[in-house]
């Protein structure tokens, strides 16, 4: 783990909000100069701390209005058969978040589609078939009630 400090965690603050924020803008915002606070995003970069800078779109405008939680069984723990579930759910932009989960369920994906009826159509044609699927279960969000990327500093 990458050691930061105060100025750091202020950085990461508000890069989480505003990722388009100029650099000056963040200097003078964090009490830098622009060079040493460049150089300190650099570094939070090339450690890895900073993964990447994304647009984030609102699913809603998008006509993305259904989203959809699957626990999923698999047959076996084998490491090809675990391998072969994982690009899989990789290949399917449908399945925005998959995480590898303890007790009674093996994974847990979150599907966005335009309706019902296209997630019935998702689960036919593609959930159903993925590779080594034992057993799956949905459940629909009805509201989302805290959504965030940020990570608490």
């Amino acid at each position: 783990m990458t050691p930061i400090d105060e100025t750091d965690r202020r950085i990461l603050r508000l890069l989480q909000a505003n990722a388009r924020i100029t650099n000056a803008e963040l200097a003078e915002r964090v009490a830098l100069s622009p060079s040493p606070c460049w150089r300190r995003v650099r570094r939070l970069e090339a450690s890895g701390l900073i993964r990447a800078y994304v647009t984030l779109l609102d699913p809603h405008a998008l006509g993305l209005d259904v989203s959809v939680f699957v626990r999923v069984r698999i047959e076996s723990h084998r490491e090809e058969v675990v391998q072969a579930f994982e690009a899989a759910v990789q290949a399917r932009p449908e399945i925005v978040e998959c995480y590898r989960m303890t007790g009674g369920t093996d994974y847990l994906l979150r599907v966005v589609t335009s309706d019902i009826a296209a997630y019935d159509r998702f689960l036919g044609e593609v959930l159903m078939h993925l590779p080594g699927v034992a057993s799956m279960d949905s459940g629909f969000a009805l509201r989302q009630v805290k959504y965030t990327t940020a990570m608490p500093l």
